[in-house]
């Protein structure tokens, strides 16, 4: 089995940055994709971005050019860093882990972006 250990997070104003850290442990080997949904109030969960082991990369049109998503296979560690933060950017993040057609999560993180 996996587990997922999330950090970062928190209140930023709009225009701000922050940065989410997922760590993975246990059962970690063999290629996997990684990276983080989003679930706002009332809305659906969304693809946020992710990253596989070869690096290929794939971003929400709606954080594209503002997010960068980025991984240290070695560490088992998907980082994300969110930028120019947007009132709608608001949600719990939560970063997956994906092999073999099973997914793990994470137990999300919140991230609030003030007017």
């Amino acid at each position: 089995q996996v587990q997922l250990v999330e950090s970062g997070g928190g209140l930023v104003q709009a225009g701000g940055s922050l940065s989410l850290s997922c760590a993975a442990s246990g059962s970690t080997f063999g290629p996997a994709a990684m990276g983080w949904y989003r679930q706002a109030p009332g809305k659906q969960r969304e693809l946020v971005a992710s990253i596989f082991s070869s690096g290929h990369t794939n971003y929400a049109d709606s954080v594209k050019d503002r997010f960068t998503i980025s991984r240290d296979n070695a560490a088992n560690t998907v980082h994300l860093q969110l930028s120019s933060l947007k009132p709608e950017d608001t949600a719990v993040y939560y970063c997956y882990h994906r092999r073999f057609g099973s997914t793990t999560w994470g137990q999300g993180t919140q991230v609030t972006v003030s007017s």
